[in-house]
């Protein structure tokens, strides 16, 4: 399985293991109850699902409630986890790049399940992972962004060259610090491109800038 949030990592990463030759059985993610939303990406529950129909893999969603604790999150996470397991899927996939703490974590959580984690971008330099994602052919849009680490003017632009060149050099080429979050729309493993339009902009507590994806077109 690979741990998706629909944005560029977790793209990437499952890219680099289609490449390899590895089987992907389906894409594990966390949705907001209430909002149906991506969590932390805050983009809508449709446009996942017509990515998961574009790259030709089923989805699996985990709902969370708002402001989740961890013990729920884990608990229904575990939950998704042991359906797979049971019919033999040993490895969950991760987007994740030099972030130990997180890494220590999965790997904690998974083996307990007794599965295993693979980390196909792990400590590779974030600004080559993100013009290696450039020049592969993906494209993504900016959907959030910490206002604390990165200016919420950010937020509703492309993930592009000049996207990365605008960054101040105190912020992650990749967010890899949750700086800002990302949805792809196209790539070398999509069928067809995931069709939209920007919607209205808005702040959540008072840090987070949101830009909202509106699905447009007749993807199926």
């Amino acid at each position: 399985m690979v741990a998706w949030s629909g944005g560029k990592d977790s793209a990437l990463a499952l890219y680099k293991i289609q490449k390899e030759g590895f089987a992907v059985s389906a894409l594990l993610t966390t949705v907001t109850e209430e909002y149906n939303r991506i969590s932390m990406h805050g983009v809508r529950q449709v446009l996942l699902e017509r990515q998961s129909r574009s790259l030709g893999l089923p989805l699996e969603k985990v709902f969370i409630p708002p402001e989740t604790c961890n013990e729920v999150y884990e608990a229904r996470m575990a939950a998704a986890l042991a359906k797979y397991a049971k019919q033999g899927v040993g490895t969950v996939v991760f987007g994740d790049v030099f972030l130990e703490d997180i890494r220590t974590y999965r790997e904690n959580q998974l083996s307990k399940m007794g599965m295993k984690t693979c980390f196909p971008l792990w400590n590779k330099p974030s600004r080559e992972l993100a013009h290696e994602f450039l020049h592969l052919g993906f494209k993504a849009i900016i959907t959030c962004v910490d206002s604390k680490a990165l200016d919420g003017s950010f937020v509703g632009k492309l993930f592009d060259e000049k996207f990365l060149s605008d960054l101040p050099p105190t912020v992650d080429p990749c967010g890899e610090n949750g700086e800002f979050h990302s949805f792809v729309y196209n790539g070398p493993n999509f069928i067809e491109q995931i069709l939209y339009r920007k919607g209205k902009s808005v702040v959540r507590d008072n840090r987070f800038y949101f830009c909202d994806l509106i699905p447009r077109g007749k993807n199926p």
